[in-house]
């Protein structure tokens, strides 16, 4: 069941645990007062438009890291998946697993025609308010470029 109100600009990111790709342990509000976090939702591990667009990330990786933010990338595959597309592309950040969904609902990610979970990338400043929504199924490169505009006018 999707959150009834999508998170947007300006609220409080809701905080969230999960396991990252290595086995440990990631919380959002560890990173409250330290970096900004982009987090970007994305369907599936190995597919062609979740792989261009984790690739786009990856490959401007090194801007985001000079802007003072951390990337997570989140989806509901397993830990084991993560793992495996991580290395096979040379992922430098955080994939998540959501195995149920919950941090998906949670800040209300829409599914694409009721089926395939949505593609929403969501930029969260030091503070831990969120500073941009961006929602695109098929631009994926879009989604690096709104997360480095956002950063920029922080």
């Amino acid at each position: 069941m999707a959150n009834s109100k999508p998170i947007k600009v300006g609220d409080v990111a809701p905080d969230f645990t999960l396991s990252s790709q290595t086995g440990e342990q990631v919380t959002l509000s560890d990173y409250r007062g330290k970096q900004a976090v982009v987090v970007y939702f994305y369907p599936k591990d190995n597919t062609p438009g979740c792989t261009a667009e984790s690739c786009a990330f990856r490959d401007s990786y090194e801007v985001f890291k000079t802007m003072g933010a951390e990337v997570i990338g989140i989806s509901s595959d397993s830990i084991r998946s993560h793992d495996s597309f991580a290395k096979k592309y040379n992922l430098p950040f955080l994939l998540l697993s959501d195995s149920d969904s919950s941090i998906r609902n949670l800040y209300g990610v829409p599914s694409t025609m009721f089926i395939l979970p949505g593609r929403v990338t969501y930029v969260i400043d030091k503070q831990g308010i969120v500073r941009n929504v961006f929602n695109s199924m098929m631009d994926f490169e879009a989604h690096v470029k709104e997360a480095v505009k956002t950063l920029q006018g922080l």
